[in-house]
């Protein structure tokens, strides 16, 4: 009986053991869940700014300087393309219809004016010749006849009535002389040839203005329709711009304005002119007008009717926040600056704003970029205007910022 209760007791102290462990291992498993959650949900340090060292300044020339405000060219942007005025174009056309028989030039050629680009056959220029040396035949007649009439008429031998005819018989046959004349002339033939009996059946096409020949429409053997062009000539020397400029620049924009061109297909390439003249109207519903400019040395630029430009018009000078150009980067399509956030000497933090800018031995320089838009450039600045502002008097980076833009990225490959 003794011996049964001992074993009894012995069973329920173990059950006791046994529950309590349990219990112990359940009540510290949330503990130990919750702490790795905890741990798990703290934030890793992030690092604020880009790290320069006192040595790596000296060695990359890094200088510090302050936003500045500069008379900068105020500038007006505009878009347009090249045009050649309309003296410095043409179509090449005939009065007198005809077969062509020769063409004596190519697509491309350059030709003076006055040279011969092709010649084409008329049976009716014939008649024309004939009937011009006709009229000279009856212009001798008329003239000897109206001799012959004013000296009876002088001598009261003759009725004033057959004077006056053979004056108007004269008239007439001069005028007719002159326009059948004059009609030779159009088409290219000398009248004088033709009062001699030389006639010629070809009607000789000529340049009326010195220039490159565009596209030629007509070929040996094809007919040449009256007034419809068989080539145009074009003469880019004298190439001009056509810039659209708004409303709200209207009243900026002047004759004798300077301007730079940058020419959108052919690597930004730039050139420079001046405006000459202004439109006074509008351009159908745009609320724009056109701004002729001239170009400096444009038979030099090998420019072309139809280029399409991109322009900058000064208007004159304006105050202007700006950094040397140099302290402006570019990265992922958007413009920067940076500037200084503190200093840092044995661990402790100083102020940015020390009036010496020259590095202190032993300090370290933690710089953060500030987004900007850029304006106009001139005399090695920069116009800028700060997406987020600034604060006052805060120093920036103007020489060296590609290092720094450098090192920032090795920084983040590293720390992905």
């Amino acid at each position: 009986m003794r011996l049964f209760r001992l074993k009894k007791y012995k069973t329920a102290f173990a059950l006791t053991l046994v529950a309590t462990i349990i219990l112990a291992s359940c009540t510290q498993q949330p503990k130990t869940e919750e702490k790795e959650a905890a741990e798990k949900e703290k934030p890793k340090n992030k690092t604020v700014g880009i790290t320069i060292s006192r040595s790596q300044l000296d060695a990359v020339g890094i200088q510090l300087g302050y936003l500045e405000q500069k008379n900068l060219k105020s500038v007006v942007k505009a878009s347009g393309q090249l045009e050649v005025p309309p003296q410095n174009k043409a179509e090449v056309t005939l009065l007198m219809g005809g077969v062509v028989n020769q063409v004596f030039v190519l697509e491309g050629q350059h030709v003076n004016k006055g040279q011969k680009l092709a010649a084409i056959e008329n049976n009716q220029l014939i008649q024309l010749q004939q009937d011009y040396m006709a009229a000279q035949s009856s212009l001798m007649y008329a003239t000897k006849e109206y001799e012959r009439q004013k000296e009876l008429n002088e001598a009261n031998a003759g009725t004033g009535k057959v004077y006056q005819q053979s004056q108007s018989a004269l008239q007439t046959e001069q005028a007719k002389v002159a326009a059948l004349s004059r009609q030779l002339r159009q088409v290219g033939v000398s009248p004088e040839s033709a009062s001699h009996g030389r006639f010629i059946t070809q009607i000789p096409v000529y340049a009326p203005i010195s220039g490159t020949i565009g596209k030629i429409v007509i070929q040996t053997g094809s007919y040449a329709e009256p007034a419809r062009p068989l080539m145009n000539i074009i003469d880019n020397s004298k190439v001009h711009c056509d810039l659209v400029v708004y409303e709200k620049d209207l009243f900026k924009v002047k004759a004798g304005q300077h301007v730079y061109f940058t020419l959108t297909n052919q690597n930004n390439r730039e050139i420079t002119g001046k405006i000459y003249g202004v439109n006074q109207s509008f351009e159908n519903e745009s609320k724009a007008i056109i701004a002729h400019a001239v170009i400096e040395q444009a038979a030099k630029s090998n420019l072309i009717q139809g280029m399409y430009v991109s322009a900058l018009i000064d208007v004159g000078q304006q105050l202007a926040t700006a950094v040397p150009t140099e302290a402006v980067i570019k990265t992922g399509g958007k413009e920067y600056i940076y500037y200084l956030v503190k200093v840092m000497e044995k661990d402790k933090d100083e102020t940015a704003k020390d009036k010496d800018d020259k590095p202190k031995p032993g300090r370290k320089y933690v710089f953060e970029k500030a987004e900007v838009v850029t304006g106009v450039t001139d005399l090695g600045y920069t116009e800028v205007r700060l997406v987020t502002s600034l604060p006052k008097d805060v120093k920036i980076v103007t020489k060296g910022a590609f290092y720094i833009l450098s090192s920032e990225s090795a920084t983040g490959e590293d720390e992905e």
